[in-house]
């Protein structure tokens, strides 16, 4: 009997091998087409034609592009300074990687509106906040920190932030009003802007006295001088 069988069991082992090396290649062409449509997607944002100064025709001197570094000379103080994408995007994923002098101060922008009544992006953008936490001059408030949301949502307990002059990484993503900050591969900031806590926190403090922050879904990226040195690399976003 076990000859008989030993040949057919052999043979139906056999196929059922073939047939799961074949379902798992094909799982591995799908993820790697997958992969490669993503990346496809995604568009940087390295070259000098994709930022000009806010309010302006071209990039300011205190700010270079180049050697795949763009770089905040901090010359402009704390406002007048900052540069915007030349592409506006709505729902969107932003990637980013930045690193600051000792005690500096920088953001990352999004959904900015452009026009001559305003003088800076902050007035109507929500920020990712870029700091030295550390070495910072003056008291903080917990949504001044790095990854914050800007005076709106503090970071969580997973923030791990490396020291001024270490590179960080960042995420941005916004997608139908559903937000997430992201710092150094863990999501430290996540809220709903169609929920009533955005609405609350939008309608009081800081921004009592910026009447059109945070009013569109769609809006220039941008990046603010705030009188530190910062460096950004690996910037590249693509649209949800």
């Amino acid at each position: 009997m076990k000859k008989i069988y030993l040949p057919l069991l052999l043979c139906i082992s056999l196929i059922a091998c073939k047939g799961e090396n074949k379902e798992e290649k094909e799982v591995e062409a799908t993820a790697q087409e997958e992969s490669m449509s993503q990346e496809h997607d995604w568009i940087s944002l390295m070259e000098p034609e994709d930022w000009r100064g806010y309010n302006q025709d071209s990039l300011p001197s205190n700010w270079s592009i180049g050697d795949s570094l763009i770089t905040c000379y901090g010359k402009a103080g704390d406002m007048g300074g900052d540069i915007i994408s030349t592409e506006t995007f709505d729902n969107f994923e932003l990637a980013f990687e930045w690193k600051i002098t000792e005690g500096g101060n920088s953001g990352v922008f999004y959904h900015v509106v452009e026009d001559t009544i305003y003088h800076s992006p902050y007035q109507t953008a929500p920020e990712y906040q870029v700091l030295d936490d550390a070495g910072y001059d003056g008291p903080l408030e917990d949504w001044q920190k790095a990854g914050a949301n800007y005076a709106m949502h503090v970071a969580n307990d997973k923030k791990e932030l490396n020291p001024a002059g270490s590179w960080n990484s960042g995420r941005i993503i916004f997608n139908q009003g559903k937000v997430e900050h992201w710092l150094n591969g863990e999501k430290i900031v996540e809220f709903d802007k169609n929920s009533e806590d955005w609405k609350t926190k939008r309608n009081s403090g800081k921004w009592t006295d910026f009447p059109d922050y945070g009013k569109t879904n769609d809006g220039y990226l941008a990046l603010q001088d705030h009188g530190a040195g910062v460096w950004y690399r690996n910037v590249k976003v693509r649209r949800l």
